[in-house]
């Protein structure tokens, strides 16, 4: 077999037919798993919302409703509310942004908290998905708060922030406290959460 001429032609040929084969098989490998991947997330948040609150018999997923780039999964058990959960998030991590699903009862109360998705440093910030952090939100009301705010004891509040990691602690605070104040704006206690407000 004869050897190309080493012109500036035969070199953005052999560029270009190079380029052609990655992209191709870099679209194979994206249709390939695109559809895993999905199926994969999907489960992951059905999870998240099944921790998060009580027993349900509805499809909560394909009922959710977005509002201000946070997600609110109704709850239903026999077609009776028994909550929403939140997908909601917050940009004010020490490493950016992080995901929760909350898990709020009829009468305003957190029932849970898990965290989705965070970069947070490990041993520090990462504490967050711990029980001794997270559980500290459990049947917390937001509305019967100082202020109606959720904080950490540094700024006034009754939240015990991770050692070390004060900006993560205020940043989880702050992801549920976006979530909630949707939830009592866009869903009023009289249709949709009880008596959160009486």
């Amino acid at each position: 077999m004869a050897k190309l001429d080493s012109s500036l032609k035969n070199m953005v040929l052999s560029l270009f037919f190079i380029s052609l084969v990655m992209s191709a098989a870099l679209a194979f490998v994206y249709s390939a798993t695109k559809d895993p991947i999905a199926a994969s997330a999907k489960a992951k948040e059905v999870n998240a919302i099944k921790e998060v609150l009580p027993d349900f018999n509805n499809d909560p997923l394909s009922e959710g409703k977005e509002i201000d780039g946070i997600i609110f999964y109704p709850a239903m058990q026999d077609g009776k509310a028994v909550g929403y959960a939140a997908k909601t998030f917050t940009d004010n991590g020490y490493s950016g942004r992080f995901d929760l699903m909350v898990g709020f009862l009829p009468d305003g109360k957190i029932n849970n908290v898990v965290v989705l998705q965070q970069k947070e440093t490990p041993g520090l910030g990462s504490n967050m998905t711990k029980p001794k952090f997270s559980n500290q939100f459990i049947n917390i009301n937001i509305t019967e708060l100082k202020d109606q705010r959720l904080a950490v004891r540094k700024d006034g509040g009754t939240i015990d922030a991770i050692s070390a990691a004060t900006i993560s602690s205020r940043a989880y605070c702050d992801a549920i406290q976006k979530a909630h104040d949707l939830l009592i704006k866009n869903f009023p206690p009289d249709k949709e959460i009880g008596e959160a407000q009486k």
